[in-house]
């Protein structure tokens, strides 16, 4: 029984010693990804400030187009990459799925570059954001292009809350209807 008892504990500590040494070393200084003081500055503060855990509520609009109905919600996380290099998402709907976003700032466009993709996706979307003089962001779609054409707007987040909405037009950017919209609040 010792023997055995011996044994398993060695195996534990082969097993996991590695582990724990990555983990150590990835939260090392020396390594730049635990690091999010490069997304609080600057341009890259525009997304910056979403950097944390989100608990998601949110509502569709209905056929009627006047009536909103409350959705499953779901979890959105930020992180900063690099301390600085990007910010990526997580998408995380509680009716199953999820999303991702990898988010860079162009400088040479004042712009954000995003790449994204969610389950049963093939391949991923590019999208364009730009911070407008209200602070909102402003995201649309360059490739592929959705029919019928969307929009996304982050509003300025307070201090633990922000809101998101989505929106189409029917009118080939015309108007807008206001589609989707969520409230996050921290977790």
């Amino acid at each position: 029984m010792v023997r055995i008892s011996f044994l398993s504990g060695l195996l534990t500590v082969l097993l996991l010693a590695p582990h724990a040494l990555m983990a150590e070393h990835w939260a090392s200084e020396a390594i730049p990804f635990n690091k999010s003081a490069g997304c609080m500055e600057g341009p890259l503060a525009e997304f910056g400030q979403y950097i944390g855990n989100w608990k998601i509520d949110d509502e569709e609009l209905q056929d009627d187009g006047v009536t909103w109905k409350a959705g499953a919600g779901a979890r959105w996380d930020f992180v900063c990459l690099g301390n600085g290099t990007a910010i990526q998402d997580f998408w995380m709907p509680n009716d199953g799925g999820v999303g991702t976003n990898l988010r860079t700032y162009n400088k040479e466009s004042e712009s954000w570059d995003i790449a994204w993709s969610v389950t049963g996706m093939s391949g991923f979307a590019h999208i364009q954001a730009r911070q407008e003089e209200d602070g909102n962001i402003v995201m649309m779609y360059k490739s592929p292009l959705p029919n019928p054409p969307r929009r996304i707007t982050f509003f300025a987040a307070e201090e633990n809350a922000w809101k998101w909405k989505l929106e189409m037009s029917f009118d080939d950017g015309e108007t807008w209807t206001e589609v989707y919209r969520i409230r996050a609040t921290r977790i």
